[in-house]
């Protein structure tokens, strides 16, 4: 059996190091990239040129550009870092097919069996350091039998004891162990760079097969991958270098700092196994079509649309997938690029149902001077429903009906999210409430079902209007609780006869909520209509935390 080998690829610019490779113009000025922190905007990844100048990660703004008025910055992207990430994991994948990244800037890649085809590790490690100088990246490998192993030699191989972030700092011991820290200082202050058990070359750091412990003894506790408070806890001990660690009995550490230290010391020197796990890859759908000469007519993008249409759909009904959102991509001659993007209400792998949300968008797209090559990729897509279960549909009584109703409204809802906006259409679903006003919950039609009917049926009719509370004024006989609305009132400037009225309906509120639309107690509903033939929704507030008195709610058809 193959002895494992694993390799950790460290990036430590990588989020300053992408935004360089696309602001060619800032590559030889002080550049770093900017985040949040606790409310605090501080300085997150740094150029070569950022740190000469003296400036360090983890720094405030402020301090940063009063050091370094010249200081070019950029608003820290995650999604963007995290997506670079991903791509490089594809790079790696040339190496081997196990690659697993370790966010935010590192990856993982397991080359037991894969380094001969490179002419071995130093002809791999070679070869990796090529491709980053070429990429624009600055990577620290480590390369061990292990996965801790590895990430401790990417990041504090050929690192002094005073360099480490649990550094021997002998003035801040304790009197009782400097002594033997100062003994300890003498022959790990500063690590060997070339060994028989370790071995550095550029930026990578290999540790010999079978001798994990000679590599890893002379490291800082951290880079064991131990907890910050745990580190700080050795500290106070006297302890830390991982050898000084290794010699100490197991049962005393437990007890004192849990389970967490002795299980990632196991995991770096191969006692318990930490295996590397490839994420898989997400499900791709898309095609492309390329044209011998540029194109430019609406007619010319459509018939190439539709050539493209037809093999997307065969693979996504092959996979047993449906598109929920299409894009179509052109690219121009020019080297620019438009695209249009349309939202699907349910999943689908029909051209019938794709092109008239593709065609409804199509004048979007800008030709330039001619368009060079279509792409159509399935943005998102979602497992279709089996197939089996149509015969059901068909067979119960209605079946089929009831599902082209339901389909047609499905393409009624895509049609109008690609005109107005998906977002845009939205349908209503009953909510567990007595509430006017709250009966009801507002969803995108899009990415919602239909509400199972029937639907809950009110205690009494409600207004199709429905509006904030105004003020009535009554006139007499109106003014006393529990009493009928009186003869006339006045809304909205206008002297109203009452001529029917219908009620009380009584309403509280829901005493568990604070809304502030109803801290004027309970509510008396009628239903009244004028001499003049409106129809109006009045209430009384009881007044129970602010004054007494009639309003009116909505206003019937």
């Amino acid at each position: 059996m193959a002895l494992r080998r694993i390799l950790s690829l460290w990036f430590p610019r990588l989020a300053v190091e992408r935004v360089l490779r696309q602001r060619r113009d800032a590559l030889s000025l002080p550049f770093a990239v900017v985040g949040e922190r606790g409310n605090r905007q501080v300085l997150i990844s740094l150029s070569p040129e950022a740190e000469a100048a003296g400036l360090r990660q983890d720094q405030p703004l402020r301090d940063a550009t009063a050091m370094c008025p010249g200081l070019v910055t950029v608003p820290e992207n995650r999604a963007a870092d995290e997506a670079f990430l991903r791509s490089l994991c594809r790079w790696a994948g040339k190496f081997t097919p196990w690659v697993a990244p370790e966010p935010p800037d590192a990856m993982v890649l397991d080359l037991t069996g894969c380094a001969h085809l490179f002419g071995g590790e130093d002809g791999l490690l070679a070869q990796i350091e090529a491709d980053c100088t070429d990429l624009g990246l600055t990577p620290r490998a480590g390369l061990a039998e292990t996965r801790g192993a590895a990430w401790a030699l990417a990041r504090f191989a050929g690192m002094t004891m005073a360099n480490a972030r649990n550094g021997d700092a002998i003035q801040q011991e304790a009197r009782a162990t400097r002594s033997r820290a100062a003994v300890r200082s003498n022959g790990g202050g500063r690590r060997d760079g070339d060994t028989a058990s370790q071995r550095q070359s550029g930026g990578a750091a290999t540790a010999a097969p079978g001798h994990l412990r000679a590599a890893l003894g002379p490291l800082p506790l951290a880079a064991l991958r131990l907890p910050a408070d745990v580190v700080e806890g050795l500290g106070r001990l006297g302890l830390r270098r991982v050898d000084e660690v290794m010699a100490l009995p197991r049962a005393g550490l437990t007890r004192r700092f849990g389970p967490v230290l002795l299980r990632r010391l196991d995991q770096a020197l191969g006692l318990e196994p930490e295996p590397v796990n490839p994420g898989a890859a997400p499900p791709h759908f898309a095609v492309r079509l390329s044209f011998p000469d540029p194109i430019g007519l609406r007619d010319d993008v459509v018939a190439g649309m539709d050539r493209l249409l037809a093999p997307l759909c065969d693979k996504l009904r092959l996979a047993g997938m449906g598109c929920r959102r299409a894009r179509l991509e052109a690219w121009r001659s020019d080297g620019g690029f438009s695209a249009i993007e349309v939202t699907l209400a349910r999943a689908a792998a029909d051209p019938d149902r794709l092109r008239p949300l593709l065609v409804l968008k199509l004048d979007q797209i800008e030709a330039g001077f001619g368009i060079d090559r279509l792409r159509l990729v399935a943005a998102q897509v979602e497992t279709m429903p089996s197939q089996q279960s149509r015969g059901a549909v068909l067979a119960a009584p209605g079946g089929a009906s009831q599902g082209d109703a339901a389909a047609a409204v499905l393409d009624l809802v895509g049609k109008l999210g690609a005109r107005l906006g998906t977002e845009a259409v939205t349908r209503l679903h009953p909510a567990d409430s007595h509430i006017p006003g709250k009966t009801a919950t507002v969803l995108a039609a899009a990415w919602s079902d239909p509400a199972p009917a029937p639907w809950p049926t009110p205690p009494g009719p409600r207004p199709i209007v429905m509006m904030r509370p105004e003020w009535v004024e009554m006139a007499d006989g109106g003014a006393t609780p529990g009493a009928t609305p009186g003869a006339s009132f006045r809304w909205r400037g206008r002297n109203l006869s009452l001529r029917v009225a219908i009620g009380p309906e009584r309403l509280l509120p829901e005493w568990w909520l604070d809304d502030p639309d109803w801290r004027n107690g309970a509510r008396d509903y009628w239903r009244v209509e004028t001499e003049a033939g409106e129809r109006l929704w009045l209430f009384y507030a009881h007044g129970a935390d602010l004054s007494p008195g009639w309003f009116c709610h909505g206003v019937f058809d």
